[in-house]
């Protein structure tokens, strides 16, 4: 579920000194007050200033207080109607702000902006306190809930009190008043630490630069990472050499292809030693955050943090999700060994006198896949530019349910990268606004995710609002006359995130606290990872792998390597992704009293893993942002794997239907669309026919 409320930069940049401006000019309207008048509704980003953020911000906290003291001084007894629904709407102008500031904080920050979030993020986080806490409400809320009306009140009704009940729970609302005062001081560190954990990181990725200034260094990698590599260090004043990163597109090609076994070692030591030096350095962070974490916990009566965070998930405590964890460890770390093996022999035979390291890993991984299924990732490349894989998740999407993607040129965006379209049913109605910003650079955080600046509800008058949904990624951007080319990694990349964006885009559920991805945790990786599957599906393929010089169709020969090599690696990365899971549900389990060494207790993980010495967590400690940048994911790392259970068992019905099967997709979208008004396992079971099989996922990834 949803926050109750849930709040949703370069381009807001400060207005500029204007020297003899005419007095009819007309002033500056601060764009968050008042509903965007704009097609859809969509944020007028080229008009909002730096200035705009904190007056709009205290504008609508005042709103929302003023709503709350509506609803707990209502004479009328409390209802749905009048005490939970209200929740999920407080106040139109913060919701309008937040959603822009959260956005822009993550995909195109700068300076000034941070700052702004830096004042922001404490007053949102004690305004959230403060309702959570509110005796009176939570009275309300609790009469409410105790009078379920379980034959006559609609699902969708008694889902959202259920929720909003334990949600208060959890967030304090029956602990006496010193306890809750105590929990308010703990979340504002956390909310401080969160913020300087990401900055950390993010000035920490932008410092990392390797210079190479001998050609002869570059062999093995492909042109556009050189090209892109002389730019950056063109960028930072060093024009002639070049200059590799810990972004990305730079940092994968090094590890992938430089034939230069030191410019790897150094960029797997750089990488895997983010944020630990300096003012960036993010250990002391996290040594606080978890000892904050841990008192949160104890606060609110759980053993440790990770029992509190899976409490309300799917897998219902954190042993149910390790036990999954170690079903999935064991084989994949067996398969490491074998893949490994096949790497060492590989390199002996080139004459080699050295044992693989983890900075050999990617690259002579690269190799036996060659070797093996001769799939050259540059012969690929060409078929996959950017413009081709957006078209590809549209016709994916048109295939499965009808949807149609016109793009709006003319509407407002954050960044230039930015591509806005207006998305359409089957029947031509509106059904969404969706936006891609696909492109790496320094104002963005590393990664890719979905999220929505507008979400979807149904009005009263049967009136329907439909949402704003973006997707984010950091692809390398085009260079010289030649597009942006994805790899392999890309293109899974822009499916699992348009996945994400259909279940906000189709969703039709009623309220907007059950709206889209408002769903648990462990489920909600289920409908990006399933969609994932049609990305190398030949048939799929011949919908939009088209050469981007000639415009030839990926040839048959190449659709076959590509998906002969499908399982290629995959225990490195089935371990590597359930290693770092363990990871995070380690530092869940801790309730530590003095500081901890955060290098050793990752080793002390590993070693409990007994891990192959050759690959490392997915992300070391001090930038695992997922778990230690807020808490969406916190102790909740493993629900990627949680939800392929669902995805594996699922696509082996689409398998034995057709992957284009309409009867079987509207069944599937009638998952998507039901977002959180329904229990999402009595949902996967109507749509499936049986609960998943957990076997299916260990099959998928070739470990079984």
């Amino acid at each position: 579920m949803k926050p109750i409320f849930k709040g949703m930069c370069a381009a807001a940049a400060a207005s500029a000194l204007v020297i003899g401006v005419s007095c009819s000019k007309k002033a500056h309207e601060n764009p968050f007050m008042k509903p965007y008048d704009t097609e859809f509704q969509i944020p007028p980003f080229e008009e909002i200033e730096i200035s705009d953020y904190m007056p709009a911000f205290e504008a609508g906290i005042a709103e929302a207080n003023a709503k709350i003291d509506s609803i707990v001084n209502n004479p009328e007894a409390p209802t749905f109607d009048n005490t939970i629904e209200p929740l999920s709407h407080l106040s139109p102008t913060l919701e309008r702000v937040m959603s822009v500031l959260m956005a822009l904080v993550e995909a195109d920050s700068g300076e000034e902006l941070t700052k702004v979030s830096e004042e922001i993020m404490p007053k949102y986080t004690a305004f959230s306190d403060e309702m959570m806490m509110n005796p009176g409400l939570f009275k309300r809320v609790e009469a409410v809930y105790n009078n379920i009306d379980t034959t006559r009140q609609p699902l969708d009704e008694r889902r959202a009190i259920e929720e909003t009940y334990r949600e208060f729970k959890l967030k304090g609302a029956t602990l006496p008043a010193d306890k809750q005062a105590e929990l308010k001081k703990v979340n504002g560190q956390l909310t401080d630490l969160y913020l300087k954990f990401n900055k950390n990181l993010l000035n920490a990725n932008n410092a990392f630069a390797i210079f190479i200034d001998d050609k002869a260094r570059l062999q093995g990698l492909p042109q556009n990472t050189i090209d892109n590599a002389a730019k950056e260090a063109e960028n930072r004043g060093k024009k002639g050499q070049w200059a590799f990163t810990l972004h990305a597109p730079s940092r994968l090609a090094v590890l992938q292809y430089a034939k230069d076994r030191n410019l790897r070692e150094q960029m797997w030591k750089g990488y895997t030693s983010n944020a630990t030096q300096g003012a960036n350095d993010n250990r002391p962070v996290i040594n606080q955050i978890i000892k904050l974490r841990a008192q949160k916990a104890q606060l609110l009566g759980f053993k440790d943090f990770a029992a509190l965070m899976t409490s309300d998930k799917m897998a219902g405590s954190a042993e149910a999700a390790e036990d999954l964890l170690m079903k999935i460890w064991e084989p994949a770390k067996a398969k490491v060994k074998e893949e490994v093996a096949e790497m060492q022999a590989l390199s002996d035979a080139e004459g080699n006198d050295f044992k693989i390291q983890p900075w050999d890993y990617y690259y002579y991984a690269e190799k036996v896949r060659m070797q093996k299924y001769a799939l050259d990732q540059a012969a690929i490349a060409p078929y996959f530019a950017v413009d081709s894989v957006r078209k590809g998740i549209f016709a994916m999407a048109n295939k499965l349910y009808g949807l149609t993607f016109e793009e709006m040129p003319d509407a407002p965006k954050y960044n230039k990268d930015v591509k806005v379209y207006e998305v359409k049913d089957a029947q031509g109605k509106h059904l969404a606004v969706f936006m891609t910003d696909y492109f790496t650079r320094p104002s963005k955080r590393q990664g890719a995710w979905m999220e929505e600046l507008k979400t979807s509800w149904v009005n009263k008058d049967g009136s329907v609002e439909r949402p704003i949904i973006y997707n984010v990624a950091n692809f390398a951007p085009p260079t010289g006359d030649a597009p942006a080319l994805c790899t392999i990694d890309d293109v899974q990349t822009a499916f699992h995130e348009f996945g994400h964006a259909l279940h906000g885009m189709l969703s039709r559920a009623r309220l907007r606290s059950q709206s889209g991805t408002s769903v648990d945790r462990d489920f909600v990786e289920f409908p990006s990872q399933f969609h994932e599957h049609w990305a190398f599906d030949p048939e799929m393929l011949k919908e939009y792998a088209h050469h981007y010089k000639t415009g030839e169709l990926i040839p048959d020969s190449l659709v076959v390597k590509i998906n002969n090599a499908a399982k290629h690696n995959m225990g490195f990365m089935t371990a590597e992704l359930a290693g770092a899971a363990l990871l995070d549900l380690n530092w869940g389990h801790l309730n530590p009293t003095g500081d901890i060494d955060v290098s050793a207790f990752e080793q002390q993980v590993a070693d409990k893993l007994d891990m192959p010495a050759e690959l490392t967590f997915r992300y070391r400690s001090p930038y695992f942002k997922h778990i230690f940048g807020d808490e969406g994911y916190a102790s909740g790392y493993y629900t990627y794997l949680w939800a392929e259970q669902l995805d594996a068992d699922a696509f082996e019905l689409f398998k034995e239907k057709g992957i284009f099967d309409k009867a079987t997709a509207d069944k599937l979208r009638a998952v998507l669309e039901a977002g959180g008004s329904q229990d999402p396992m009595v949902l996967y079971r109507t749509f499936r026919g049986h609960l998943p099989d957990p076997d299916a996922l260990l099959r998928q990834r070739g470990l079984k």
